[in-house]
């Protein structure tokens, strides 16, 4: 049976960069997010006592059909001996993973929120004339607005957010790392090494001038060009915020997982 893994975190904080660098190992299946994790929710819910013939459904049968879920997704046309599956969902579920992989492991990207916001509005304002999926395809309202949209519970920021802090303080959280994107750009090395050693496998000579990663047809068709588009070479970008001063300095004090006397589990951050 394959090793599996999971990637989750925060948006726009290395998911993608960190799947392709993986992908440069052969053993290794890595990519964007995947529809498993809705796959999962619709399972639960139809297995759940919402239906009335859950009572013929036990514990044991519910992990086989979901554990029965990612071998069937992931069969016999990925030959890798590991899979890492993307979802921001997967901080939220890790109760539901570990009693499915119990030896799995779960990477959560992070990066400081004020930037995150910046990449989101920075991408939103590259693609003017395309609408984008992360705001229903709208096309009113301001930096703001979006701000607001984002940070709220149901947002891209927000859920991911809230499910991360669940993870990092939940009883699971031995089976969560923590990888800063600051980290992943500036010293890649030493963020990939530390993946390894989290995952237990051996170490891997990955190429960080040449990451190649194809998310073109995605990104056209959710009117954000680009949006997973990776740097040939990995480095540490730098740029002025597109961000008004009052929305950057909201989020400046948010990167809980930089508070080490709150790392009461003893979460590895990276």
């Amino acid at each position: 049976m394959r090793s599996v893994h999971f990637i989750s975190g925060l948006p726009r904080s290395g998911s993608t960069l960190l799947a392709a660098l993986l992908r440069q190992n052969p053993r290794f299946h890595a990519h964007m997010s995947s529809p498993l994790a809705g796959m999962v929710d619709v399972l639960l819910g139809e297995m759940s006592s919402r239906n009335e013939l859950s009572m013929f459904v036990s514990d044991e049968q519910r992990r086989r059909v979901l554990k029965g879920l990612f071998t069937g997704y992931y069969g016999e046309a990925f030959a890798a001996e590991v899979v890492f599956d993307t979802s921001r969902t997967w901080c939220a579920k890790q109760p539901v993973l570990s009693g499915i992989f119990p030896e799995s492991k779960t990477i959560a990207c992070v990066r400081h929120v004020s930037w995150i916001v910046d990449s989101v509005e920075r991408a939103i304002q590259k693609n003017a004339l395309r609408p984008s999926f992360m705001f229903n395809f709208q096309t009113a309202g301001t930096v703001y607005n979006r701000t607001e949209g984002m940070a709220n519970g149901d947002g891209i920021l927000g859920f991911s957010y809230n499910a991360l802090k669940q993870a990092f303080y939940g009883e699971h959280a031995r089976q969560l790392m923590v990888l800063q994107y600051e980290t992943l750009v500036s010293d890649p090395a030493r963020a990939m090494a530390a993946v390894y050693d989290f995952i237990g496998e051996p170490p891997f000579r990955h190429d960080f001038d040449d990451v190649q990663f194809d998310a073109d047809e995605f990104d056209a068709r959710t009117g954000m060009p680009g949006l997973h588009k990776v740097g040939r070479r990995v480095a540490a970008p730098e740029r002025a915020t597109v961000l008004p001063p009052d929305i950057f300095r909201r989020f400046e004090n948010e990167a809980f997982w930089l508070n080490e006397r709150a790392n009461v589990r003893g979460v590895r951050v990276v």
